[in-house]
């Protein structure tokens, strides 16, 4: 049989970053004489990227004040917030039971630039089981990862594509690859129902299960 991969997002998906980014996030705004932004308002932007959250904090739109603020968040994040991250519980054994499958290759596709979503990785002990890393910047859009992903040949179109945000489930349609959107993330249900996912995942202990999904688009689970 042919392998499959699964490409996971990072951040509302394996892991919690809110504490961290709030903390770096504020940091960079305050640097920058902007007020800082209270933790629950971060949270319901957790998973786009940063220059658009900073478009949303300060209403500003000119771009060497936003790279400054995400060079700013960066190097704070890098020192210290990636640090303050949490695993959520059962993803480590259930990625390791896929890992362990002969078939399976797994990936990894966010927004945080490939270095820091590395230490992350790497901090919880879980970058070997990944054969890849795809990482974004600034101006680049999760569905160009995947695009890019496609053309050359990492993945192909029996992809899945899994993450906690309406940003992951467009960014498998525009690429005709299957969704699935998890629940214990920071998107809610409503967001995510309204985007379509082929498929939904209550608890991080249902990764697994996605083994047992067929290889062609059959419908729904919710």
């Amino acid at each position: 049989m042919s392998s499959i991969s699964y490409v996971f997002d990072l951040d509302g998906t394996i892991s919690d970053p809110k504490v961290g980014m709030a903390r770096s996030i504020n940091f960079a705004l305050t640097s920058h004489n902007f007020d800082s932004v209270d933790e629950e308002d971060i949270g319901r932007l957790i998973g786009l990227p940063l220059d658009q959250m900073y478009k949303k904090f300060c209403g500003v739109t000119e771009n060497s004040l936003i790279n400054s603020l995400v060079e700013k968040y960066r190097k704070h994040f890098w020192e210290i917030g990636y640090s303050e991250n949490t695993l959520y519980p059962e993803v480590e054994s259930s990625l390791n039971y896929l890992h362990s499958q002969p078939t399976v290759r797994l990936g990894i596709c966010t927004s945080k630039p490939s270095g820091i979503a590395t230490k992350i990785l790497q901090m919880f002990g879980l970058d070997r089981l990944f054969d890849f890393i795809s990482g974004g910047d600034v101006g680049i859009e999760k569905h160009q990862q995947l695009q890019s992903l496609l053309k050359d040949g990492v993945i192909d179109s029996s992809t899945m594509m899994i993450g906690d945000r309406f940003v992951d489930v467009r960014a498998a349609h525009h690429n005709h690859l299957r969704s699935v959107a998890v629940l214990w993330g920071y998107g809610s249900r409503s967001e995510l129902e309204n985007e379509q996912p082929n498929y939904f995942l209550e608890s991080p202990r249902q990764i697994r299960e996605l083994l047992g999904y067929p290889r062609e688009d059959v419908g729904k689970l919710g």
